[in-house]
């Protein structure tokens, strides 16, 4: 009997705020030198909470934010900050431990 396999989609799992900052930080932790792997999860974020009102929040229209978060897209800094701002997160920097 064949194994019959679903498409694994993280956006379905972030259900609240608490759910989207976890999984960031877990992202975070996990991407070490790999920019792509964060605007990645900014995109299954942005695509939990609803793309067009992101845009809507963060100035920037529907369309060049999914190119931007796409796996394709190489955002400058200034949009992952308008789209971590629009998210209600704030970017800081720490002293590694």
């Amino acid at each position: 009997m064949p194994v019959t396999t679903t498409r694994w989609d993280s956006a379905e799992y972030l259900k609240t705020d608490e759910d989207i900052q976890l999984y960031l930080e877990a992202c975070l932790e996990e991407a070490g030198d790999d920019p792509a792997f964060i605007v990645h999860a900014l995109g299954v974020i942005a695509r939990a909470r609803n793309m067009s009102q992101l845009a809507s929040d963060s100035g920037l229209t529907r369309e060049g934010l999914y190119k931007a978060l796409s796996s394709e897209g190489n955002p400058s800094f200034s949009t992952v900050a308008k789209v971590a701002k629009a998210l209600g997160f704030k970017l800081t920097v720490q002293p590694l431990a």
